[in-house]
């Protein structure tokens, strides 16, 4: 569940300023020479090659490039997400920088490609103990337990509120639960069955009132399953969500009566995550696998 990052312009007519606007950014200027950094291919919440969620890590040395040229790597990646992580010398064991890009805007906050960004850094990189991501959602812990990567998020627990017919039209099923945190819908089923047999109108989905849509329903072998739709960002379904799991935890903890959870998102690359609710936090952990590394030259 990406989140789009707060433009400082004046928020369109009948917005309130604090929704998350999509920055858009001017074409890179020219450049004279050349510049080259490290990327990284990161499939994010498996351990399979070519499953999970895909996304470009590229190492910057230094302060950032211009905002511009961020965004065109980002484009030439052409990813769900690009991480880009300040990654030089004396970042080990400070707070590391790091943003997140896709085709076509920055975003506040993305999960997977966090959870990407840190499989580099412990498994390539030489980084021992745990890691601070400084970002402009604040800090975002990860550390690493065996084999998996542990991101710690702030808990965003949904309210009820009513279901409307234009919701039940734009999913094709009518859900028994509708929640809300921020600007995600979250649509509650009552079998993964629905959950796996939705064909969502998503031209009718983005032109609802949220950013952001959250499927999910209770599950045998895990304790829940979900699926996550963002049209209004170009992503129709994202194939493996982390911070998703920042709402959906919290509910499912409570309706279940227990703190720690696994999930399953069921999209045709699917990926598992194992949560923990802890306070106001959400622990999700999940297996990262490096499917391809190189130097961009730009």
């Amino acid at each position: 569940m990406p989140k789009t990052k707060q433009s400082a312009r004046k928020p369109a007519k009948g917005r309130s300023r604090r929704k998350p606007v999509a920055r858009r950014v001017p074409a890179p200027p020219a450049r004279t020479g050349r510049i080259s950094f490290p990327i990284f291919h990161v499939d994010a919440f498996t351990s399979r090659p070519l499953h999970g969620n895909p996304a470009a890590v590229v190492l910057i040395d230094g302060k950032w490039p211009d905002d511009a040229l961020l965004q065109a790597i980002a484009a030439e990646t052409n990813q769900p997400m690009t991480a880009f992580v300040q990654a030089g010398k004396g970042s080990k064991g400070k707070k590391i920088g790091l943003r997140w890009f896709n085709a076509r805007q920055e975003f506040e906050l993305c999960g997977h490609a966090t959870l990407a960004a840190a499989h580099v850094l412990f498994d390539h990189m030489g980084v021992r103990g745990d890691i601070t991501f400084a970002t402009d959602a604040g800090d975002l812990p990860v550390s690493r337990d065996d084999d998996r990567y542990v991101l710690a998020m702030r808990a965003r627990p949904p309210v009820r509120v009513r279901i409307t017919n234009d919701l039940c039209a734009a999913l094709g099923h009518e859900p028994s639960e509708v929640h809300i945190s921020g600007e995600t819908l979250v649509a509650v089923f009552d079998n993964k069955r629905a959950i796996h047999e939705l064909e969502p109108d998503f031209s009718r989905l983005a032109r609802l009132d949220a950013q952001g849509f959250a499927v999910t329903a209770p599950a045998a072998g895990h304790d829940y399953v979900g699926r996550y739709f963002a049209p209004r960002h170009g992503l129709n379904e994202d194939h493996a969500t982390g911070s998703m799991h920042a709402l959906l935890v919290p509910y499912w903890a409570k309706r279940l009566g227990k703190k720690h959870l696994t999930a399953h998102q069921v999209s045709h690359r699917a990926g598992e995550m194992w949560c923990e609710l802890d306070g106001d936090r959400v622990r999700i952990a999940g297996h990262a696998v490096t499917v391809g590394r190189g130097t961009l030259t730009v």
